[in-house]
Parts: structure tokens; sequence; C-alpha cells
């Protein structure tokens, strides 16, 4: 389980660093910073699966990223009593992601290459540092993996053997080394970060896979966009909790059924029996809220829970009689896997909230900066950036 999230210089987040439990939910006022703090930690995702520099472009290049107010905010500009305004930088810019659990903390750093831009690739983002240590605070003497600029250095007993000395700087540590037997820290850490997963693009249009008849494979892991909805939903009554599945219909839609229709050449499609009708409703008869809640429903019930799941506006198309119900189906895969919501949904927040481990972080905007509300210097938690 991840124990501590931190940020900097990534659009609207100069500095943050965000405690984390087994249930997380993230609020705040529209333009406090929620999407920007899902998409550090997708880009922290992407550290493993080789794509942050890819990601970044697509975001308008890393330039266009950086924290775009002064570097520091003195206590007059806060106050209001001078304008806010800039000066001579004293640090390099570097976006920095890292996070830390009780075993390992990773850290990545991020610039743009210095002049003169000798490629045409040369407003590609470089990876200027990478980080693997041991614990859950970074210390010089728990540093296991090393990497500055193109070389990479590993902890063998009180002293470093080169790994690597010529890494390309737009691929991470992960993408290189991540295979050699002798890194298993490395190669374990990847697989972890590659297990998260994001439920964002549920499609729920006419058109929408989920709505028709697809062919049906054992599905324990819900696709990102819901296309093998019915063969993962048949796979929760067959290898995973078929009493938890048909309580979460039943709480949403008191006295209905789901039932999966086994078509001719092996498709699986879905049905819903409500309670007063005659024949059970296709997937392309399901309003898009009922379609959407049966997505989160095979995303939360997977018989293979991740070490996290990342869950960005699920309310998002559902009625909000839907909302408590869909809150005690969060709050129960809670109990298997690390959760992250981010929400504005106030019955959903009010029954997350009711859980006495739910992790509210409650967002704000100070000064064009995002900031955890109630959250002084002395509360957060211990975290160091490596030099």
């Amino acid at each position: 389980m991840l124990h501590t999230l931190a940020v900097a210089n990534y659009r609207s987040i100069n500095s943050l660093v965000l405690p984390l439990g087994r249930l997380n939910l993230i609020t705040g006022a529209n333009g406090s910073g929620k999407s920007n703090l899902y998409r550090a930690l997708r880009l922290l995702a992407e550290t493993a699966q080789g794509g942050v520099v890819n990601a970044l472009a697509r975001e308008g290049g890393l330039e266009s990223t950086f924290w775009a107010g002064p570097e520091t905010l003195s206590r007059r500009m806060r106050k209001g009593e001078v304008e806010v305004q800039g000066g001579p930088r004293k640090d390099v810019v570097r976006l920095r992601l890292g996070f830390a659990g009780e075993d390992f903390g990773y850290a990545i750093a991020l610039g743009l290459p210095p002049p003169p831009l000798v490629s045409a690739f040369g407003l590609d983002p470089e990876i200027k540092r990478e980080c693997i240590w041991a614990g859950p605070v970074y210390r010089p003497a728990s540093l296991l993996v090393d990497r500055n600029g193109p070389m990479v250095r590993l902890r063998e007993g009180r002293s470093w053997a080169v790994k690597a000395q010529h890494l390309p700087t737009f691929d991470s540590l992960f993408a290189q080394i991540g295979n050699d037997p002798q890194c298993p820290e490395v190669f374990r850490l990847r697989e972890r970060i590659r297990g998260w997963r994001f439920y964002d693009h549920f499609r729920s249009d006419a058109e929408a896979p989920a709505r028709l008849p697809q062919l049906g494979t054992r599905t324990p892991v819900l696709h990102h966009d819901g296309r093998d909805l019915a063969a993962a939903l048949q796979t929760i009554r067959e290898i995973g909790d078929a009493e938890a599945l048909d309580a979460a219909i039943a709480d949403a839609f008191p006295g209905a059924r789901l039932d999966i229709d086994f078509q001719s050449g092996g498709r699986f499609a879905v049905q819903l029996l409500q309670h007063g009708l005659l024949r059970p409703l296709s997937g392309t008869e399901l309003s898009d809220g009922t379609l959407r809640y049966l997505l989160l429903v095979a995303a939360l019930l997977t018989p293979r829970p991740p070490s996290l799941m990342v869950l960005n506006e699920p309310e998002t198309s559902l009625h909000p009689d839907l909302l408590p119900a869909l809150g005690r189906l969060i709050v129960r895969a809670s109990e298997h896997t690390q959760v992250w919501v981010v929400s504005h949904a106030a019955r959903l927040i009010a029954t997350l909230e009711e859980h006495p481990q739910c992790n509210a972080i409650h967002l704000e905007k100070e000064l064009g900066q995002t900031r955890i509300r109630g959250q002084g210097m002395f509360d957060e938690p211990a975290w160091h950036w490596p030099d």
C-alpha cells in the first residue's frame, strides 16, 4: 500500500505531499486541482510502461506542464500585502513525482535538455534523476538504485556498482533494467506499478462494446473501457464473490436480477431483469447510468484485486439515488485493494466519509496553487526529494 504521494512543479501543483490510506477520497471545487493530481498519478504509472515522455507530449510538452507561478510565495504575497511576482530562479526547473510505501519508495525528476539543441527531438523531456530506496522515507543510506542522467548505480553492501552508463534520457530505468536479475527491486516495483488500474474512460454510448454481445473468455480484470463487461461479470459469478455481485445489483436496483445471455458462437451479453417487467432488458436498452453502474460493479468486484485502483469521477451519468450504493461498493472494495476516488458528487462523498478509514483530502486553490485544506507545515507526511 502507498503511504505517501509527492508532486512538485506540475501545473497548479507547486509542491504537494499527500498522506494516503486504504480508501482515499479527493474532493474540492472545480478548478482546485483534482484533475491535475489525478494526471500526476497517471504520469507516475506511465514510468513503468515506458510512456512518460509520450504522455507529457500529449499534454503539450514538458514546459507547458510546469508550475506557472513564482518559485516561492512569500508571506506578504499570501496576505495580499504585495503583488504576486517572480524573480531570478534559484533552482533548476524540474517536474518531480514520487511515492513511498512501507517497503520501497520511488522518485523521478524530469527536465528540458540543456542548450544547444543537437537533435530534432531537442524539446523532448529528459529523465534527470530516478531513485529507488528502501523504507517509507528517502535517506541517502537507504538508497538502493540511483539513476543520475545516463548512469545507473546499484548498491552492493556499503559500496556502489555501475550498472549502466549510457541510458537513453527518454527511457525510464524500468524499461532498461527492469528485467535484469541483478535488479530485483526494479522488477518488483515495475510490476507493482504496472498493476495499478485506472478507470475513467468507460464507454456508454449507443455503440459501446459493453452494450453488444462479445466473445467471452475468463476475464478477472475488466478492460479500462469496459468492452468485456459480460465476461467479467460471469467471471465474478464463477470464481469471484457471486453473493457480493447479487447484493450490489439489489442494493442499486431493488428486485432486479442480473443475467448473462450465452449466445451461439461463444458470445456473451448482459441482461437485467427489473421488478415489474416481463422480459429482461438487453445491453442496448439499458440507460447510460445503469450500464455505467454495472461497469463499476465489474471493476470493483474483480477476483484479482490490484495494489491500487483509481476511479476518476465515477459518478458520471449516474442518478444521485445510485451514489450511496456505489459508495458502499467502493468501501467494500477497499478491504482488498487500495482505492483512490476523485469526486465532487455530494451523496457519494457523504457515503464514503461515513467510513471510519476514509482518508478525505479536500483540495483548494491559494493564489493559483493547489493545496490541501487545513494542512499545515507540520501536518505533511515525512518526505525528502533526492538531491
